[in-house]
């Protein structure tokens, strides 16, 4: 199940070292103003849908890809996020 997420951490890590013209998930990592927007709205269309029980699972999906995408640009690596989370057990 958690190999998913690992996988699109490694599409972004691979992406950012040999990007591929018109990939979607280059132009997140090359734009920053875009990864930003885009994480926003699909947190809000999560909100949306949690709401009206609607798409929920597309609309949570959306919002794992651009949040990975997001961390990726933004150089913050998910193990730290996962360790910082580890860190937090009682």
């Amino acid at each position: 199940m958690l190999k998913t997420l690992e996988d699109l951490v490694t599409l972004a890590r691979e992406r950012k070292k040999n990007p591929v013209e018109g990939s979607y998930t280059n132009k997140l990592l090359e734009d920053e103003t875009l990864s930003k927007e885009k994480v926003l709205e699909e947190i809000s269309e999560l909100i949306e849908s949690v709401e009206k029980k609607t798409n929920k699972i597309h609309e949570a999906a959306d919002v794992f890809y651009h949040l990975i995408m997001y961390l990726e640009k933004s150089g913050i690596k998910i193990e730290d996020v996962m360790e910082e989370l580890n860190s937090r057990k009682k």
